[in-house]
């Protein structure tokens, strides 16, 4: 079992009052508890700054498909970058609007690089990638 050790927190009492709105809002018994997620997700994601760190994600476009030869262009692009491609599904949103969410895993590089290279693709009108990983801690065990 992990040594607990206990820290104060000196802020403001608004924001206080607003982080424990939030909390209660998100399920959360205790401020400790969400104070503990939040530290993970914060050494997450200073993990994936790291270009050669592995992580795996999600990139989700939307697109018009009446747009020019862009489904092929996307596919051809997805096939280039195969290496990181886990899978990906296609959506009818209505008459004109798809949606594609790409699963990804790979090195943090890669994987923004692919982002970055679907979502500049003329047609695209939005696109998001979000990415996680796991977490260990002192002991090997995983978190997040």
């Amino acid at each position: 079992m992990d040594q607990t050790e206990r820290f104060g927190v000196s802020m403001p009492a608004g924001l206080l009052k607003r982080f424990d709105e939030a909390i209660a809002r998100a399920g959360y018994a205790q401020r400790s508890e969400a104070i503990r997620d939040i530290v993970r997700d914060y050494l997450l994601r200073q993990e994936w700054e790291h270009p050669e760190a592995q992580v795996v994600g999600t990139i989700t476009l939307v697109y018009d498909h009446h747009t020019r030869d862009l489904e092929d262009t996307l596919t051809e692009l997805q096939h280039e970058c195969g290496e990181c491609i886990i899978c990906s599904t296609h959506v009818h949103l209505d008459r004109h609007n798809c949606m594609e969410m790409i699963a990804v895993r790979g090195r943090s590089a890669t994987v923004r690089q692919v982002s970055g290279r679907l979502m500049a693709t003329r047609g695209v009108k939005h696109g998001g990638l979000t990415m996680t990983g796991v977490l260990e801690d002192e002991h090997g065990h995983s978190h997040g």
